[in-house]
């Protein structure tokens, strides 16, 4: 499909449409079974391996949206779509008739392989139906997505742990998977530019290897101990050598004009640092509003929610905003509030209302939408159609590979300020995140851990900070037109 043939698309609205319900899937798919797995672990036991079942997924998840991306380059964005759709759907049932812990790490990993494909492919082939004008405003529509879905998945997963069996929880993403399916194999055209390149393999392999080594490292830091350091050497040796196997390919995973692009580098490493800086809101906050000021989950989550509200606003605003102004002026607007945004995270203090740390999130939220929407539509835009599969995945990546290490740098600075405070005491942030250890500590002890954690949690929005002043460089590098 060349850049001519936007307007020519029929049931373009459908196609939209298609792609919304797919990413709402995958978008829902993180809170509702994040919902479930208290129940899920009354039942199947293995608490110790309770990490597994997220870091899997975002492990397999993350490995394969590169590969997906350039396979869609090659073989067309339809048929990509359609397989690892199939995939995430396979993995979905067999998560839900998992009958250990296991085994529900095992599917959970092959689900999670399936869903590489789903956020880049839908936003990749939405950009292809329509024009570069209209990808600014439509970029509103596709991240409404992850807002209903914050609200709806945490509601949706109580209710059904409640009422019917938790394998449902992971069932209830098989209608929605096959609608879209079908509505794509209906109204998508199957055009694809010919193409005589394969996938590179052994780059593919290299990759695959290196992003596994460095995010089990990142996400497992505690437990493996000293083993961690091979997971880093393993990590940054097949890492030299993918880079030179990069250099010397006939196709490269990664063509060579991402790097020469200006937008595209800049697009990636603004993803990296939303990612990184998203952490230490989603990661940190609700432990603040629990362990610090003593609300309930209920009320951590509500405040949550409102940066997954500022988000599809803000964004939707971007696309209006990039339209009158420039990428470089909204992308800028965007790091400013996500600085604002952060910089209001250090003023919460043990008495400040939940309305306070709502308010934060909301400010984070709204600096989000406007700087990821920007980074994707300026990316989508500089990319031709032959390379814009892989671009747009590699935007994806890059967010998850910062949330990785967004997870592992913050976590790595509150617990070295927990062990400087509070070297005597043994896991203090989880006996004052339950209710129970909470009340039989007396009032002294309470009132003193519960300072020196506010402030190792303090130096953890101060990284956050950081973080996020650096958008502001990323920002200034975009170009000063708007799409056109």
């Amino acid at each position: 499909m060349s850049e001519a043939q936007h307007q020519t698309v029929a049931h373009r609205h459908w196609i939209l449409i298609a792609c919304m319900l797919a990413m709402f899937m995958a978008a829902i798919e993180v809170t509702i079974v994040a919902t479930a797995m208290p129940t899920i672990i009354a039942q199947l036991g293995g608490f110790s391996q309770f990490s597994w079942v997220f870091s899997i997924y975002l492990l397999t998840q993350a490995v394969s949206v590169p590969i997906y991306g350039r396979l869609a380059d090659i073989w067309g964005r339809r048929r990509m779509f359609l397989i690892g759709t199939s995939l995430f759907l396979l993995g979905s049932v067999l998560c839900g008739m998992a009958h250990s812990m296991t085994w529900l790490i095992l599917f959970r990993a092959f689900q999670g392989l399936g869903a590489g494909a789903i956020m880049p492919l839908a936003s990749t082939i939405v950009a292809d139906i329509y024009s570069p004008r209209e990808r600014a405003g439509i970029q509103g529509w596709l991240s409404s997505v992850w807002g209903i879905s914050a609200i709806i998945g945490p509601l949706t997963g109580a209710w059904i742990v409640q009422h019917f069996s938790w394998s449902l929880v992971f069932w209830v993403n098989v209608p929605l998977g096959i609608i879209s399916m079908l509505m794509l194999t209906r109204w998508l055209p199957a055009h694809q530019q010919p193409s005589a390149q394969r996938l590179n393999v052994s780059g593919s392999a290299w990759l695959m290897l290196s992003v596994s080594a460095l995010l089990v490292a990142l996400l497992q830091a505690e437990a493996l101990g000293y083993w961690l350091l091979l997971f880093l050497a393993v990590a940054l040796i097949a890492g030299f050598i993918l880079l030179r196997h990069e250099k010397n390919a006939a196709a490269p995973l990664f063509p060579l004009v991402i790097w020469r692009s200006r937008v595209i580098v800049a697009g990636n490493a603004g993803n990296l640092i939303i990612g990184a800086a998203m952490m230490g809101i989603s990661a940190f906050l609700p432990t603040w509003i629990q362990g610090i000021n003593g609300g309930s989950p209920l009320q951590a989550g509500s405040a949550l929610a409102m940066m997954s509200i500022g988000w599809p606003l803000a964004s939707t605003l971007s696309g209006r905003l990039m339209l009158h102004t420039s990428y470089r002026f909204t992308a800028l607007l965007g790091a400013l509030l996500l600085i604002a945004g952060t910089a209001l995270l250090l003023t919460l203090h043990a008495n400040s209302s939940l309305l306070r740390a709502g308010f934060a999130a909301f400010v984070i939220g709204t600096g989000m939408g406007m700087t990821s929407t920007t980074f994707l539509v300026s990316v989508q835009n500089s990319a031709d159609f032959a390379i814009r599969g892989i671009c747009t995945a590699s935007i994806m990546f890059s967010r998850m590979l910062g949330s990785a290490l967004g997870t592992a740098i913050m976590g790595a600075v509150l617990n070295y300020n927990l062990l400087l405070r509070l070297p005597d005491a043994q896991d203090p942030v989880q006996q004052i995140m339950s209710p129970e250890r909470r009340q039989a500590l007396d009032g002294g002890t309470l009132h003193q851990m519960t300072l020196q954690i506010a402030a190792s949690l303090h130096w953890v929005f101060i990284v956050s900070l950081v973080i996020a002043v650096s958008s502001l460089f990323i920002a200034w590098t975009m170009p000063r037109h708007r799409p056109e």
